[in-house]
């Protein structure tokens, strides 16, 4: 195990950050099960960072497993291809975990569909080779992955051919593979890469090839050993590196993953290629893989079905566009103490009360927490402690931008830079007076943007 890296500049870990229960036995040694398709699929037409898409089919109209459905003219934006074989039905409109309206587009499945080990070898399964010999330029590479309508699958869902496409402007030295995984509870990254190793290496050169890097660096949190190993042996006989980082919370941020690795400054409203750097998530490389070699839309994704309060824990392969309710009961139904169901994991993730809405290309994993998971003391008056500026890994000062969102103050929200709020929950897991910091800057976030239209 270890760090094996010729050139690590970076400690391994960054300033500031939290150190939450991991959590993540409860999944971790589930290996991936595929989860049988459902008879109907809801595709919201946006699953993107960036522009929506539009349909390019019409209710009635039958469509195979992987056939293009919706798509942009934008150039951030990612299409969508049916995760199933069946009929189109009439558009709709679906509320997704973060409270946002959009339009979808229901499939009913017929016929036979691609199921069990044959859509893992797919996907996942059989040989994939490390060596391209000019096979593949960039241009191609990042065409094949727009084509496939991959975004980031750690959560952000920017789209992935924005990220690999070759950028004159800016010169990327290091692409760095995030493999860290740092919120509690969730295991796809992790089964990933200990079950579909050959897949993420693979997808890891043609990236470095597509973006001119000259290092490529897979990044694990040193509390994933076996996932270190694992990628460690399938790196063999290649120029990729495996750098055992320091276990801290939000390790997997790109900002923070760039400061722990490279220990190179992004600075605020800046991208990781202003410092000469990509950074992909492991799932997502391993998509992009399949998407050049073997032209695999994304259609599926691995979820992690978590917490005391899902009644089997596991991690499973679905169809994007599955309802949550199906993945839950899929996995037994909640116990009877489950207190709330989140999209995600506990630190970031979306707290929500309706099972039909589908899971989407950013769905990392389902937590369902119970009562004594959840337990907690009243809201008391802040106490300018400052615990939550302590641990801020952005350097902003928490408690200010939760008192202008209150207040609805707008200028003061801009004074103290609310947008540049990652969301982490550092703020709040730390704060002693129970104050709901983070959707109170969320609010405020909101008020912002309007504000600036207006």
């Amino acid at each position: 195990m270890g760090i094996r890296l010729k050139k690590l500049k970076g400690k391994g870990t960054f300033q500031r950050g939290v150190h939450p229960p991991g959590r993540k036995e409860i999944s971790a040694d589930k290996k991936i099960e595929i989860m049988p398709a459902p008879g109907k699929v809801i595709l919201p037409l946006l699953q993107n960072i960036g522009a929506p898409c539009k349909s390019i089919v019409k209710p009635k109209q039958v469509v195979e497993l992987g056939e293009k459905i919706a798509d942009s003219k934008e150039f951030i934006s990612a299409a969508i291809h049916s995760p199933i074989s069946g009929t189109v039905l009439k558009e709709t409109t679906v509320t997704l975990p973060n409270g946002r309206h959009v339009p979808a587009l229901p499939i009913r499945g017929e016929g036979t569909q691609l199921d069990g080990q044959n859509l893992w070898d797919r996907l996942y399964g059989g040989e994939w080779p490390k060596k391209f010999d000019g096979k593949f330029s960039p241009t191609e590479i990042s065409d094949k992955i727009n084509e496939g309508g991959l975004v980031g699958l750690g959560g952000a869902a920017f789209p992935t051919h924005v990220k690999i496409a070759p950028n004159p402007k800016k010169q990327v030295d290091t692409l760095l593979i995030n493999g860290c995984e740092c919120e509690p509870y969730l295991t796809t990254d992790y089964r990933l890469m200990v079950e579909a190793s050959e897949a993420i290496i693979s997808g890891s050169i043609l990236g470095g090839i597509a973006t001119g890097a000259k290092d490529i660096v897979i990044c694990i949190e040193d509390n994933k050993p076996e996932a270190i190993q694992t990628m460690q042996k399938a790196a063999e006989g290649t120029d990729i590196q495996i750098a055992a980082l320091k276990t801290k919370y939000p390790q997997g941020s790109e900002r923070h993953l760039i400061k722990a690795v490279l220990d190179r400054i992004m600075p605020l409203g800046q991208l990781p290629a202003d410092v000469g750097v990509a950074v992909s998530n492991v799932g997502t490389i391993a998509a992009a893989a399949g998407a050049v070699l073997r032209d695999t839309p994304l259609t599926h994704r691995v979820v992690s079905v978590t917490g005391g309060g899902i009644k089997n824990p596991k991690n499973l392969l679905v169809l994007i566009g599955t309802p949550y309710g199906d993945i839950i009961e899929y996995c037994g139904g909640l116990t009877e103490d489950a207190a709330v169901v989140t999209s995600g994991g506990p630190m970031m993730g979306f707290a929500f009360t309706d099972f039909t809405m589908p899971i989407t290309k950013g769905t990392s994993g389902i937590t369902v927490l119970t009562k004594k998971d959840t337990k907690k003391a009243k809201e008391t008056a802040c106490i300018r402690c400052g615990l939550c500026v302590d641990v801020c890994p952005v350097n902003l000062i928490p408690t200010r931008l939760a008192t202008a969102a209150r207040h609805r103050d707008s200028d003061l929200a801009e004074k103290y830079n609310i947008t540049a709020c990652m969301e982490c929950g550092c703020c709040a897991y730390t704060c002693p007076a129970n104050i709901p910091l983070v959707q109170l800057i969320r609010m405020g976030k909101v008020m912002v943007i309007a504000n600036r239209k207006n």
